[in-house]
């Protein structure tokens, strides 16, 4: 039977990257390509400030959902590392402690988000001709913290796997989706920025239904189910739900669940989801700073973001590629592969990141005028100051690029405090730059914070990485 799972356990290592990059890379574009479409539809049909209450959201949405994504990428790497080690039943079991960790995380999250909202967006010094807005959007995206968590789960289960497809296909599903949710609930029945929150979530339902349906289909080996071979190795994971009975539905799930397991998840995903909600600290704190700075300046800051985003996207497939690739050949104990892989992938990463550069610098201006109508009051001086901001993005972004997969390296080893602890040397540095920096040189100091920050994590990741690689 054909199968999308793959085993990185043997064949190059850069074919194997590219091979399970290059559909994640197209799915993140596409997850992206919703949030560039909300932004223009939001710029365009509603108004300069409903941009602008957008990006007064990044940092809120990213401190929720990258803790969420954070925490499902911990289970994946446990999960991973027992497909390397070909221990089928504990696969099994890892992918049920996961699921519960989903579970509760969900409800756990969704009470929180809902109660910090209007403190946050004070606390932010969020301008008063967006406040509203902003609290708006939130509390909408907030309300769909459940679908999040379920699509995460589904799609790091996947990965784990080497199944990089299928989060792709979710994310296509989703992108058009949204834009079909964008252009009926903004422009067609006339909800403003609510209904860009409301196209978001019912983009998500799609993305976690699919990804849901295919886990179900990976059968499992009891009671004369259908096998799925990849490699001689049979694949065990939901056949449970197929069960006919809810009562052994239930009974059996709670069996699954490996206490010892659940631990070495929870030990992986808290760090890596703390190492986000570090990240997210710092860029609140530079958030507020340019909130301080007028509306102005936050529209094209907010503008410049969006393209970042964008361009990031292939930094985070890489990042994916080297967690699964190092931590199924970490549990298979090939450790000289382990090494390869990360050159390749700096080498991959590097020259990507210097097309990227390129985009900025050449056909920013171009870009960002698609968020920002020329008839707007101050376009000129929004477009200037994302420009300005995309130029010295430009300048570090090999270092981003670097930055990810040094991290996913060291995460796929089994290490999850090192990569928080860089992030607590980025929080260090953008903060200094919002604070001292501007006062310095003024706005533009919120710039180079970026730049900073990604030089600092670099340093340590790579003096961490070595000494792993000598070791192992």
């Amino acid at each position: 039977m054909k199968t999308d799972i793959k085993d990185m356990t043997s064949g190059s290592p850069a074919r194997l990257l590219l091979a399970f990059s290059m559909p994640l890379m197209l799915g993140n574009l596409f997850q992206q390509l919703y949030t560039f479409v909300d932004a223009v539809i939001v710029g365009r049909c509603v108004s300069a400030n409903a941009l602008a209450a957008l990006g007064a959201t990044e940092w809120l949405t990213f401190i929720m959902f990258g803790v969420i994504q954070g925490i499902t990428q911990g289970c994946s790497v446990v999960i991973a590392a027992y497909f390397g080690q070909k221990k089928t039943d504990s696969l099994q079991r890892a992918i049920y402690s996961g699921c519960l960790i989903a579970v509760v995380g969900a409800v756990v999250f969704t009470v929180i988000g809902q109660t910090v909202i209007e403190p946050m967006l004070k606390l932010l010094r969020t301008p008063t001709e967006v406040f509203a807005l902003t609290r708006t959007y939130l509390r909408i995206l907030y309300a769909g913290v459940p679908v999040t968590f379920l699509y995460n789960i589904a799609a790091a289960i996947l990965r784990a796997l080497g199944n990089s497809r299928k989060p792709l296909y979710a994310m296509v599903i989703a992108s058009v989706g949204n834009i079909v949710f964008d252009l009926l609930f903004v422009m067609g029945c006339k909800m403003g920025i609510a209904g860009a929150a409301y196209g978001t979530v019912a983009a998500q339902i799609l993305a976690s239904a699919y990804c849901v349906a295919a886990l179900v289909n990976l059968r499992i080996v009891e009671g004369g189910a259908v096998r799925e071979r990849t490699n001689g190795y049979d694949i065990k994971t939901f056949g449970v739900l197929r069960e006919q009975s809810t009562t052994n539905k239930i009974s059996k799930i709670c069996r699954m669940i490996d206490k010892q397991i659940l631990c070495e998840q929870i030990k992986m995903g808290i760090p890596m989801g703390v190492q986000n909600m570090i990240t997210a600290v710092g860029g609140l704190v530079v958030q507020a700073t340019v909130n301080g700075f007028g509306v102005l300046f936050l529209t094209g800051y907010a503008a410049a973001n969006k393209l970042y985003v964008l361009l990031e996207t292939a930094a985070t497939s890489y990042g994916h590629g080297a967690l699964t690739y190092t931590a199924q050949n970490k549990g298979a104990s090939c450790d000289g592969r382990v090494r390869e892989g990360l050159h390749a992938a700096l080498c991959i990463g590097i020259v990507t990141a210097f097309i990227m550069s390129g985009i900025m610098v050449f056909a920013g201006k171009q870009i960002l005028g698609i968020f920002i109508s020329g008839t707007e009051a101050g376009s000129e001086e929004m477009i200037r100051i994302g420009c300005r901001y995309l130029r010295v993005l430009a300048l570090g972004f090999p270092l981003l690029y670097c930055l990810y997969v040094l991290r996913s390296c060291i995460q796929g080893m089994g290490d999850a405090v090192s990569p928080m602890l860089s992030s607590l040397m980025q929080v260090f540095m953008r903060v200094a730059c919002a604070l001292l920096l501007t006062r310095l040189i003024g706005q533009e100091g919120v710039f180079w914070g970026e730049v900073f920050a990604w030089t600092l994590a670099d340093i340590f990741l790579g003096i961490i990485c070595v000494r792993r690689l000598e070791k192992g």
